[in-house]
């Protein structure tokens, strides 16, 4: 099992192997990746190439039926950034998130607000959400 530190708490990596994967799925997330959303490029520019505590994203990543926003493979974690831009589909995305959850998969939501205006709030949450559910206490 391997670990990283964030402010000095140990983090325990749990990476789930052979996740279910549609291939149907792997041109259409190849589009939204191309699609340049803003509040996804935004997010995607503070992580990308392991800048975030050396944590490697993937975008528009395949799970089984579903092309989640990004992926942390290390930690099994699902980041979904929510609003005008993703909107709210209730049954879907609560079948999704359930259907996630199953797979042994966490799910952080941030709002499109957040990232569009307060960068350093949506970032500083999700170092303190990785520190909660992964932190050595």
């Amino acid at each position: 099992m391997n670990s990283f530190a964030i402010d000095g708490i140990t983090i325990i990596s749990c990476p789930k192997p052979n996740l279910p994967y549609n291939p149907e799925l792997k041109e259409r997330a190849k589009a939204l990746r191309y699609a340049e959303n803003l509040p996804e490029v935004l997010f995607w520019i503070q992580v990308t190439k392991r800048q975030f505590h050396g944590l490697d994203f993937d975008r528009q990543r395949v799970i089984g039926n579903y092309i989640v926003d990004f992926y942390i493979r290390q930690l099994s974690l699902v980041i979904e950034i929510d609003g005008a831009s993703h909107i709210f589909n209730g049954d879907y995305d609560e079948r999704r998130e359930k259907y996630l959850i199953s797979l042994g998969i966490k799910v952080y939501r941030i709002t499109v607000v957040d990232v569009l205006k307060n960068m350093d709030f949506v970032l500083i949450g999700l170092e303190n959400y990785i520190i909660e559910h992964y932190g050595i206490k």
